[in-house]
């Protein structure tokens, strides 16, 4: 008989997924794919079963054969197997998935083997169940535990940086294809100085605790990614340990907190304005609070290292990252302004030369000509761009302020406009 192949990427199986078998027995034997969590994350959603679970539940459908799909493209596959048909549903002939679809259709003309392809399943009962399973991506229970489980396989975690449900959405839904490989963020940061900013606050610590949540919330309503959360200086101890708990039981992964005191100030004005350091054996003790209050193994506090923004020096730096491990960090933040990336490059060197385990987290703003690849090399786990929405949405509303003052009327501008049936098709309904 001829083989019929099909790659699944579901924690469910529903009517789509039986019509899609149906027809494809009528062709032959039937193959299906379970799309490897390594691969699945890069382009698709975060999966609740693991790739394990989900062999076990399609090896329970009237199939030949159940295996692991290790790459996006189907190479793998193709190479081995040779299907005389792959079948799939026709919601791959746009958007990113198209890359996919191309690149399957040029292999099989290699061989002689034949796409299929079904008219996806749209009915009330198959949204339903993609609800739920949305839904549940985005509890607090499931997607508290992500980052840490992103982090063992991911090469790199890419966070960009959300400050509103809107932006949530962006960084959950943007999925691009490049030289044949799609991609996607993998967290969301909540950065202080971004979410002062939309409030029109300066970044010093000013916007309270309770307003910050409220953005949390926000994202959290729209999206399932994981969430790291910019906690400043973590504030007093005593406080710090309330939001650590706060934070946990809202579904945040992982808060980041800086080693420094008293009145914030940005650490990319360096030495240029009073910014002093934290005690080593204060932060300690602070670090050690936090993780003595909290409830699961899931939420990660991060200790972020100033040592190089205050011009303090790479043994300081070193001597604070082995002190904040010991105290119980779960990953430790390293920064810096300069342009040059060989300051960092050269902490990550000697502190992975010591500590082959903790996850290292980078933030290149102003070192933005390193790659993730050399990040990667230099054994970072977490790269956050950390700004770049806000810095992005700000000079062309201020442009298109302008230029609506400038020839009262809209027209002008209405070319760089997004059409707003395009932001809208970004949200879901229920």
């Amino acid at each position: 008989m001829k083989l019929v192949y099909t790659c699944f990427t579901t924690d469910v199986i529903h009517e789509g997924h039986m019509n899609i078998i149906a027809e494809a027995r009528k062709h032959g034997e039937v193959m299906i794919g379970v799309l490897a969590d390594k691969v699945m994350i890069r382009y698709n959603r975060f999966p609740l079963l693991d790739q394990d679970e989900r062999l076990k539940l399609l090896r329970e459908l009237p199939v030949k054969e159940v295996i692991i799909q290790n790459d996006i493209m189907y190479d793998s596959i193709i190479d081995e197997y040779h299907p005389d048909y792959i079948i799939h549903g026709d919601n791959w002939t746009s958007g990113p998935m198209r890359a996919i679809r191309d690149h399957v259709m040029e292999r099989l003309k290699e061989y002689g083997g034949q796409l299929l392809e079904v008219p996806y399943t749209r009915n009330e009962k198959v949204h339903h169940e993609d609800a739920k399973i949305r839904e549940k991506l985005a509890m607090p229970e499931y997607r508290r535990k992500r980052l840490r489980k992103l982090i063992d396989l991911c090469p790199i975690v890419k966070t960009i940086e959300v400050h509103s449900g809107i932006t949530g959405l962006i960084a959950e839904k943007t999925v691009v294809e490049n030289n044949g490989e799609l991609d996607q963020f993998d967290a969301m940061w909540i950065s202080s100085l971004c979410d002062s900013t939309a409030k029109g606050k300066p970044d010093i610590e000013l916007v309270d605790m309770t307003s910050r949540l409220r953005t949390i919330d926000d994202v959290m309503e729209v999206t399932t990614k994981p969430i790291i959360f910019d906690g400043d200086t973590g504030g007093q101890i005593e406080h710090f340990v309330y939001n650590v708990r706060t934070l946990e039981r809202m579904g945040v992964s992982a808060i980041i907190i800086e080693d420094k005191k008293g009145l914030k100030k940005n650490s990319l004005f360096g030495t240029e304005v009073k910014q002093t350091q934290d005690t080593i054996a204060h932060f300690c003790e602070k670090i050690r609070a936090g993780k003595k209050v909290q409830l699961t193994d899931d939420f990660m506090i991060i200790a972020r290292i100033e040592s190089l923004i205050l011009e303090q020096g790479m043994e300081d730096a070193l001597e604070r990252a082995r002190a904040f491990v010991g105290a119980g960090a779960d990953g430790i933040m390293i920064h810096s302004r300069k342009k040059d990336p060989s300051e960092i490059l050269e902490f990550c060197d000697r502190f992975r030369e010591e500590d082959k385990v903790t996850p290292l987290v980078v933030v290149p703003t102003s070192f933005n000509t390193i790659t993730e690849k050399e990040l990667t090399d230099h054994g970072v786990n977490v790269v956050i761009y950390a700004n770049q929405l806000t810095r992005s949405a700000f000079p062309a509303m201020e442009q298109t302020a302008r230029d609506i003052l400038k020839y009262h009327r809209a027209k002008e501008v209405d070319d760089r406009l997004m059409p707003i049936k395009d932001i809208i098709s970004l949200i879901d309904e229920l």
